[in-house]
């Protein structure tokens, strides 16, 4: 009875695992499937770098706006029902995006959407951060290595997409109905969390103390992150001129370094600490995005941004997971700080861009991942993560 217990139990252990990297996965088909596909919806709706650039921004005031009701509905619901909620939200929005007839809809799409990552992405990071507290060992790397696989999928499976000719609105409603039944299975996998009311809780709080630091690093490192998901597909289809199908694959590689680099990052981490893995990985990162701005060929491009995933790679997870540490409110704070780097770094990149070319917008991703690495060293709770 006792070993029928045990097996019962270490299934469903096995299912919870799953389900929660689904979750990541998920969040990064659903990001890749977008960028994937700005290009053609850039060109559907004629719009510029700068005008683009503008529209972008609505994602980034979606997220930084969303991210007190992100603390909330975590602190009040439980990090379950709030990756139900908004997981829910973000698959009903992917297909809009595609269906938006100028620029201002298509912006208060982008602010739709950005109000569900930002949700979705407290919620499943909480998830994360306390099997990590419970399990007793590292593994937040691992679960935002799911999300590289998810961006990686997304990325392919936009370049096959674009390829045979696949409309944009079409992908995105295909993506979404195949994503439905898999988050509806894997909420129901995990446990509940409901959390039980405590009056005048602070769910929310901006950055203090150490915190500011770690809300600094990633500040900047969804700059350079988040921007990438966004420009990466234009610099290869309009500064170096390859195809609508291998565009793409700027991004695809970019994720499959993500993907390497985060399998690896947990060993990493618990060998040389994780402020050297965060400071190092930013000036790799840096020194890839460099490449990709002297690069005359889109391979020698494509071999930058593979540099610049295996740099980047570390900067969430261990952030996020040093953060985490401290609680809910603290993670929401400093997730906050991060996404307005996703708030400001698409449309200054898309102003740079149309002011200077898209080398100019590229080097300034550069010099955000060098500063990153600067911040690692000061960030007291790296070296405790």
């Amino acid at each position: 009875m006792t070993v029928e217990l045990t097996l019962v139990g270490a299934s469903r252990q096995r299912s919870r695992t799953v389900a929660l990297c689904f979750l990541f996965v998920l969040l990064g088909v659903i990001y890749a499937s977008w960028s994937s596909r700005i290009p053609a919806v850039r060109d559907a709706l004629r719009l510029d770098a700068a005008t683009l650039g503008t529209v972008l921004l609505g994602g980034g005031i979606g997220a930084v706006v969303a991210f007190p009701f992100a603390s909330w509905l975590v602190g009040h619901y439980g990090a379950r029902n709030a990756s139900l909620f908004s997981g829910l939200w973000l698959v009903g929005c992917l297909p809009l995006l595609a269906w938006m007839p100028n620029s201002l809809a298509l912006m208060l799409g982008m602010l739709a959407l950005g109000m569900g990552v930002s949700c979705f992405d407290v919620a499943i990071n909480a998830l994360g951060a306390e099997v990590e507290r419970a399990s007793e060992r590292s593994m937040m790397s691992l679960l935002h290595a799911w999300f590289c696989v998810g961006s990686f999928g997304g990325a392919l499976l936009g370049s096959g997409a674009a390829a045979i000719g696949l409309a944009p609105w079409l992908h995105f409603l295909l993506a979404s109905t195949l994503l439905l039944p898999a988050l509806l299975w894997a909420c129901s996998a995990l446990p509940c969390d409901r959390p039980e009311p405590q009056p005048g809780r602070k769910h929310f709080a901006l950055p203090h103390g150490a915190l500011v630091w770690l809300g600094a690093i990633a500040f900047l490192g969804a700059i350079t992150e988040g921007s990438l998901g966004s420009w990466t597909t234009l610099y290869l289809r309009d500064h170096l001129h390859a195809s609508e199908a291998l565009a793409p694959l700027g991004y695809a590689f970019f994720s499959g370094a993500m993907l390497v680099a985060r399998l690896l990052g947990d060993r990493l981490k618990d060998r040389f600490g994780a402020r050297a893995v965060v400071a190092w990985g930013s000036l790799l990162a840096g020194g890839g995005l460099g490449l990709a701005v002297m690069a005359t060929s889109v391979p020698v491009a494509i071999v930058g941004f593979v540099a610049t995933g295996l740099g980047v790679a570390g900067v969430f997870p261990f952030v996020f997971s040093a953060a985490g540490r401290e609680g809910s409110s603290a993670l929401a704070a400093v997730a906050t700080m991060g996404y307005s780097g996703s708030l400001i770094g698409p449309p200054v990149i898309g102003y740079i861009v149309h002011g200077f070319g898209l080398p100019a917008g590229i080097a300034f991703l550069a010099l955000a991942s060098v500063v990153a690495g600067v911040a690692a060293w000061q960030a007291s709770l790296l070296r405790q993560a």
